[in-house]
Formats: C-alpha cells, structure tokens, sequence
C-alpha cells in the first residue's frame, strides 16, 4: 500500500511486478477471510456461538434486515463490505500496535534506567509466568511507558473528521462540506499543555493518569476522542502490554549503532530507516 502511495496512479490494470503480486496478495487474503466468515457462519446457523464477537456482530448485521418506520427495508453489511472491514481492522491494527512497540523498544534503549525500572516491575508481578489479563493490569511502569511513546510518537500524526452538518465546536460555529485536521503530534508536543520538557521522554507524567498528565485538558488522543474513538483501543494497549512484558522477560536489548533517528510520517509514524536493535537472551 505505501509503494502504491508513492507512484501516480494509471487507470486500468498494469502488468507490472508490483501491481500482479498486490493482486495476487488480495486474492489470498480475501480467500482466508472468506473461509473464517464461512466458518463462523456456520457455527452462528448451528448456535454454536452467540455472535459478541466483532465478526459475528458484523455477521449479524448482515443477515438481518431492519425494518424503518416508513416500512422500507434496510439491508445491513454486505459479506464483501464484511471482508473489507476485517482488512482494516487486522492491518490498521497490527501495524500501529507494531509502531508503538517499536518506538517504545527505542526509547527504552535511549533511557535504560526506565527499561531497567519497567524489567524489575515485570518480574515482581509475572516472574517467568506468560502475563495475563491480571498481572498486566498491575503494571503500572510499563503502562507509563506505552503512553509516553503514544505522546511522542502517535502512530497516526493527524486525524481527520469531515462535518456532513453545521457543527458548534466550542465558541465556533462550522459549517457542513469542511474538513478538520486534528494535529496530534503536534498537540502531544505542545509545551503550553506539556511543559518545556515536552520534547523529553518522561513517563512519569502519566503516574496520577492521563487527565493529571493534560492538566485535564483533552490533549493526549493517540486513538482519538469521543464518539469517534478506536474501537480497538482497549485490545491494543492490552496486546502492547503483553508483548512488552514478554521480551523484558526473555530479552536485554540496545540500539544497533547502525541506527539513525529519524521519525517519518507516512500513513504511520515509523523510523524512516527502519531500528535495528541488538537482542540478547536473558
């Protein structure tokens, strides 16, 4: 997707290198996803699960039609609409829980006395134990770090709302067709809501919360705000909890001296020249 950004588009179908192996890839992908909805399909037909999942939930929609008042019908989700929402959730998932990892596994080789601090919280609260729901929700270190990354380095730079309506937006009043631009890692980095350490990595102004951290102003939205906010947010600070957890555990790590720092957006946040990192079994 990112070298396609990078090129103009040609209307048509090139039979380029690049545009046969994208096609091939969305054939797999759409095939993989095809036989997990087929499956849970049939497990919904044979009551075999109670559809509280995301794709049964989405599933659901999609078998059923909603009767408005004026008597039409309302078709929900399409199995293609189904399939392509799965796409995003996966990918949009995977690669911004990917970024903030990274970033964090930078940061922390940048300050070992925080990498140092985070290792020992791990392993007074899981020892050599595979962390679970409970021992991550007890690791209050390792939670200050993660958000301090999504500070410095959110993975999505700036987010996007296009008002269809007239809008009242504090004293302003928009009106609808205008699109907004929310600068999130400019807003992160603001030193009128941060401080004059705003550019520093300091994880300890999360230690009372968020809101304390903010001043309570709403000035810290990684995964946005309000009624537009991810709905992965909760799985993804989960599963970055646990994968951080898992190499303190098992793994002592540094900057190669390979490493330039150069953080660059481009649909993410991401180290423009890739971090390499040296990993040595604990």
């Amino acid at each position: 997707m990112m070298l396609a950004h990078r090129h103009p588009f040609t209307p048509g179908f090139m039979p380029t290198k690049d545009n046969l192996r994208r096609d091939q890839v969305d054939k797999e992908i759409k095939i993989m996803l095809r036989e997990l909805i087929q499956k849970k399909e049939q497990a919904m037909k044979l009551g075999k699960c109670e559809c509280k999942d995301l794709l049964g939930l989405m599933l659901k929609s999609s078998r059923q039609a909603q009767t408005n008042t004026n008597g039409t019908n309302k078709i929900g989700l399409t199995i293609d609409e189904v399939i392509e929402e799965c796409k995003l959730f996966y990918f949009a998932g995977h690669e911004t829980t990917s970024v903030l990892l990274t970033w964090t596994m930078v940061l922390l080789s940048m300050h070992p006395i925080w990498k140092n601090r985070a290792r020992e919280e791990v392993r007074e609260i899981c020892a050599r134990e595979m962390p679970n729901y409970e021992s991550i929700g007890q690791l209050k270190i390792v939670n200050m770090i993660l958000h301090e990354a999504l500070r410095l380095y959110p993975p999505v730079a700036a987010q996007y709302r296009h008002l269809y309506n007239e809008t009242k937006l504090g004293k302003y009043t928009l009106p609808g067709g205008v699109d907004l631009i929310l600068p999130t890692i400019f807003i992160h980095h603001d030193i009128n809501v941060w401080g004059e350490d705003a550019e520093e990595f300091k994880p300890e102004r999360f230690s009372d919360g968020v809101l304390k951290a903010t001043n309570n102003q709403f000035a810290f939205f990684p995964f946005g705000w309000g009624q537009r906010i991810c709905v992965g947010q909760n799985f993804a600070l989960m599963e970055a909890k646990i994968a951080l957890a898992m190499i303190l555990q098992h793994f002592s790590f540094e900057l190669s001296p390979s490493y330039k720092h150069s953080p660059f957006s481009f649909i993410t946040v991401q180290p423009q020249h890739g971090a390499p990192l040296i990993l040595h079994q604990l």
